[in-house]
């Protein structure tokens, strides 16, 4: 599609003066220059042309409150003398992919007083030995060079000077969430679950010990009841072979007395 066509495509009915973020990636310029975008964008932050086969930006509108471009991934290697002078608010810009390879064609960028943040990944430049260093020192006002700092230290993702627009709050950075991904403990199911389970498990097992235990326990008993009852009975027999001599004495002492008392006679 012609950035053209796209620009007004993503006007959707609004005029210029209210866009105030514009993207048009992976669109085709005819001529390798800016293309549908003009002055009337006045109120523009954001501006992306990624992949769009761009050469220059020498044809640049003037674009007062623009304070992020995109342009990766295109073809330019020279010409950003017309960014402080169109763009003087520019605070981030990301030329990676183009064709930049020598540092001198980075020496117009000088003139952008708000430029924090700069992006030359991919390019031939980074190539040079002491590159980080070289451009540090010819754009002193720049924080980052691709994404960190002088020191190493990577540019905080909640930096609002550089990834948030004024304005109603628009994240223009894109950073993919964490995925969630469940736990096996979350897997199983609500906690205590598992638990009550084997409590479940150990209740049933206690209670059938002890059954069985209070069946054992029972059987013992009566088997104990059936031992005294026959011990019982065998005392009671004893008893009464006890007596039966006893009687048979009482018995032989009454015939003597009886006898006895015939001879007083």
């Amino acid at each position: 599609m012609e950035m053209k066509k796209r620009i007004s495509l993503e006007l959707r009915n609004r005029s210029p003066a209210e866009v105030r973020e514009l993207v048009v990636d992976s669109c085709r310029s005819a001529d390798g220059e800016v293309e549908g975008v003009t002055e009337e964008f006045s109120a523009l932050e954001v501006l992306s042309m990624v992949n769009v086969g761009l050469g220059s930006l020498a044809k640049l509108p003037v674009l007062p409150k623009l304070r992020k471009l995109e342009v990766s991934d295109n073809s330019i290697s020279g010409g950003l003398d017309a960014l402080a002078e169109k763009c003087p608010n520019l605070s981030y810009l990301n030329l990676s992919g183009n064709h930049i390879k020598e540092l001198s064609s980075l020496q117009p960028l000088q003139n952008l007083k708000n430029l924090k943040s700069l992006d030359l990944y991919s390019c031939g430049v980074t190539a040079a030995d002491g590159y980080r260093d070289a451009v540090f020192r010819l754009l002193p006002q720049v924080v980052y060079l691709d994404g960190f700092d002088p020191d190493d230290n990577e540019v905080p993702e909640s930096n609002g000077e550089f990834w948030f627009r004024s304005g109603p709050v628009l994240l223009v950075l894109c950073v993919t969430p964490r995925c969630s991904v469940p736990d096996e403990d979350d897997e199983a199911g609500p906690p205590g679950d598992e638990d009550e389970d084997e409590d479940e498990e150990e209740g049933s097992e206690v209670g059938l010990s002890y059954l069985m235990k209070e069946g054992i326990q029972d059987e013992e008993d009566d088997g104990d009841y059936v031992e005294e009852e026959e011990d019982d009975e065998e005392e009671e027999e004893d008893g009464e072979d006890d007596d039966a001599p006893a009687q048979g004495e009482k018995r032989k002492r009454d015939a003597d007395d009886e006898g006895d008392d015939d001879d007083d006679e």
